[in-house]
This record gives C-alpha cells, structure tokens and sequence, in this order.
C-alpha cells in the first residue's frame, strides 16, 4: 500500500461514519464516475420521467395538486407535466409522487425506489440554486443514489418499514445538499435531519392504499427542507448513524456493519445494484409474471382460450414476497395498486392478455369479468425454502385441464442485477409509458419534445444547465 494511500485511509477511518458520508458528498468529483454508473444514472431518469408523464391521471395525483396549490408559497420550482411553480420542497413532493404514482420507476431489492425521490429532489434544489451544471447535476444524482444505496438495509431488518420511506430519504437529502452546495458540515446535518423523517410502512402496500405513492412524495420533500434547513444553520444529531438511538440501532436492529456502510465510498458502487422492472408492478411479481409469459409460449396457452385450458395454478414466494403480493385478491378503493401488489392478479393477467403492459392495471382492466375466474384459480405459497435462492426466487405450476403439468423457476428475476435490461428494453419502457400517457394523461407531450428530452439525457453529463430537464417535461 502507497503511502498516500495509507495517509487517506487513517484520515477516513479518523473520521465519524457521519462525517465520511458528508466528506463523500461533497467532495466527490464527476470525473471518478465509472461508465456503467452514468448509464445507470441515465436510465434512472429516463424510467422516472417516463412513468411522470404517464402518472398525471392516477387516483390522487389531482388531489395533491390541488392541494399544494391552495397552499402556495414562494414560486420556486416546476412541477412536471402540469408546469405549476411551487415552493421546491412541494415541487419534490408533488413530482416524487407523480414518478411512483404507476410504481414503474426503478426500485431495488428489498424494496427501496431511489429515483421517484432523488431526481424530483435534485431536479426541485436546481431550480432553487438557480441552475446546475449537467456535470455537477450528474454528480448530485451519483451521490445521492450511492448514499440511499448504502442505507439500503435487508428483509429482516426492515420488518415491515416501508424501504424507500426509510433509507432512500437519506440520498434525496444528500442530492438537495449537493446541488445547493453545501459545505461538510451543512451537509452532515442535512442527513441528520433527514434521519428524523425516516417512515412508512408496507401495510400501505398490502392495503392497496395510495399511502405508497405519497411517501416517495414525502421523501423527495424532506430530502430538499432537510437541505435548506441545513443551509439555514438548523442542526440534526451529529451521530445519526452509530449513535445509541441512531440509525444502526433503530432500523439495523443491532446487525448493521457501519465499517462496511461507508467502505470504497467513491470506489464500489451500490448505485449498481439499482433494478429496472421488465412489467409495470410490484418488483417481487416480475419473475412470475415472466414465468407464466414463458410457459403459455412454450406449451400453447393462448390468450383466448387460456381460461378453458388453465385448471389451477400454484405460485412458490419466498416468505417476505409472499408477505407483500401474497393475499387473496380484492379490489378496492385503488384498483392499480390492488393489482400491481397481487402475485395471482398478475399470473392471471399475463395467461390471459399475452403480455404485460400500463394500460393492462386501468382499473376498468383490473376489474375486468374475465380474469376473475382465472384468478380464482391461482394459489400463492410462501415456501422458507425459497430464500436460499435469493429475493426474487419464484416457482410456478400450471395444471391444465387436459391433465398436463407446466412448471418452472427462476431464481432472478428479468431487470435485476445479473439479469439487467437492454438499453432497447429500458427505452421500449419509456415509449409504453409515453404511449400510455398519449391515451389517458390531462396533458401529453408532443412528439418533437420527446425526442428533444431524448437527446438531452443522452448527454445530461455535459449539458449547461440541468434545469431544461424538467423544462422538457412539461406539457
């Protein structure tokens, strides 16, 4: 080891865990970026902006709107699509919610969605800045990603808290914080307030409620107050992280390995760990939904007659995704959440319109006469066995009614780590999303600014401005 290596590496290690998350931010440059992260980035924001667009009609998205307007305040910030000017926290806000309003967005195991927050957030603060330079933007969403990433915590130790409310608060704030420039200290304590907003529960999921679209809102908003607060001189706990009650206590349970949350900070990216879902619901139904694609093609289940040859089927989940997408199917007040959080739905809808598409989770098409039976039909298992072959494991059994057995498993599930999309599927994604938007958003963009936001992301790194991002989504 080169003595300057070791001289950084007694610095770092002199340093609180919190103040090495601080330095991070801030002291980061563009330049140290691998390749595949800049294109994990560019894709973050081509799936977050494809599903804002497509988003602007979902069950509350109005209501929100509505609101945060009789609100009002300083004129700081764009909302997308609707082009409203808002303070930035409640630009955030409404445009974190928008991007999650079809939960299409990107995710990553066990649950958290880090763009649908971090990029509203980062978006909002280069407004407030009064501009952002592509490269320092770039930066902004790197840093942020990889904080959210390393918070990121497992199924046991999240128990039922809601990911994205608990870990993905931390990067929105970090992103805020790098854009406003903050200094080390401003910044440590814009994570230390953001500690303070960690929340939110999957039994919004379970539920079907539209409690999983306003958290993400919720955590772009605190990630950019926690910022401003910080900038303001309001100060957080100094030890979130390793404190007696912080972090590693609280939501590591104890099990939390500190040393490894900030190791290669800078060298190993987690960011890379990020998923891109292949069909338009809940992460832990990509892989059945892919398994009942793959068995009607391979054995002549047709979508017209699938109903009459599909006599019972049996999903396998692991334990925690059974937890999640496992329950009998009801519709209720939120028909799209109700569907995207059902493993049977899902296997259902696939057998039986051939695919897997936005337009399939309308709820006039969840509430669809002809999937009920098939619904009906389709048993969901948790099975312990499952969770040696990782989080996305899924077994499937079809029993057709001419008394044949279709069965088949994967362990990865299509958009995760290992079994990543295309650059043509991850665009084929935004397309369906700008095609749904055409047919039921209040407002859509034209073709020629599609195109013009295309070739914008294409080179976010090098653009002048970060801020004619969101000025291209706006209808």
């Amino acid at each position: 080891m080169s003595t300057a290596t070791t001289t950084a590496t007694t610095a770092a290690t002199a340093r609180t865990p919190e103040q090495q998350l601080a330095a991070f931010v801030c002291g980061f440059q563009p330049a140290q970026l691998p390749p595949e992260a800049l294109r994990i980035l560019r894709h973050i924001v081509l799936a977050v902006s494809g599903t804002a667009l497509a988003g602007a009609a979902e069950d509350g998205i109005a209501a929100l709107r509505t609101l945060l307007l009789e609100r009002g305040g300083t004129p700081q910030s764009t909302t997308l699509v609707f082009g409203d000017r808002l303070p930035a926290a409640a630009a955030a806000q409404f445009n974190g919610t928008l991007c999650r309003a079809l939960d299409y967005c990107d995710a990553m195991a066990p649950g958290p969605h880090i763009g649908s927050a971090l990029v509203p957030a980062a978006l909002a603060a280069a407004e407030l800045a009064g501009g952002c330079t592509g490269s320092e933007f770039v930066a902004a969403l790197a840093v942020g990603a990889e904080v959210a990433s390393r918070f990121n915590l497992s199924e046991a130790q999240y128990d039922g808290f809601d990911p994205t409310g608990i870990c993905v608060v931390f990067g929105a704030a970090a992103a805020a914080a790098r854009v406003l420039r903050l200094d080390a200290t401003q910044t440590l304590h814009a994570l230390a307030l953001a500690f303070n907003r960690c929340g939110g529960s999957f039994q919004s999921h379970v539920d079907g409620s539209l409690g999983v679209r306003i958290t993400q809102g919720w955590v772009a908003q605190a990630g950019v107050e926690c910022a401003q607060m910080a900038r303001l001189g309001i100060t957080g706990p100094h030890h979130f992280l390793a404190g007696h009650y912080g972090y590693a206590h609280l939501y590591g349970r104890g099990t939390l390995d500190l040393a490894a949350l900030v190791a290669g900070l800078g060298e190993v990216w987690r960011l890379e760990r990020v998923v891109f879902k292949k069909y338009p619901s809940c992460g832990v139904t990509q892989g059945v939904t892919e398994l009942a694609l793959r068995l009607a093609v391979r054995h002549g289940l047709h979508p017209d007659t699938v109903s009459e040859q599909v006599a019972s089927a049996e999903v396998r989940l692991p334990p925690y995704a059974h937890r999640l997408v496992g329950h009998a199917f009801k519709i209720g007040a939120n028909p799209r959440v109700d569907a995207q959080f059902n493993a049977g739905w899902c296997v259902a809808n696939a057998l039986l319109r051939g695919s897997s598409q936005l337009a399939h989770f309308s709820p006039e098409n969840v509430a669809d006469a002809r999937l009920r039976p098939l619904v009906d039909r389709i048993r969901v298992i948790a099975d312990p066995a499952l969770d040696a072959r990782g989080h996305t494991a899924v077994d499937l059994r079809i029993t057709t009614t001419d008394g044949r057995v279709l069965h088949d498993g994967l362990d990865t599930a299509p958009g995760f780590p290992g079994a990543g999309l295309s650059d043509a599927q991850h665009l084929a994604r935004f397309h369906d999303a700008v095609a749904y938007a055409a047919q039921v958003a209040p407002r859509a963009l034209a073709p020629a600014q599609i195109e013009a936001f295309l070739a914008a992301l294409a080179r976010i790194d090098t653009l002048d401005d970060a801020r004619q991002l969101a000025a291209l989504l706006v209808a």
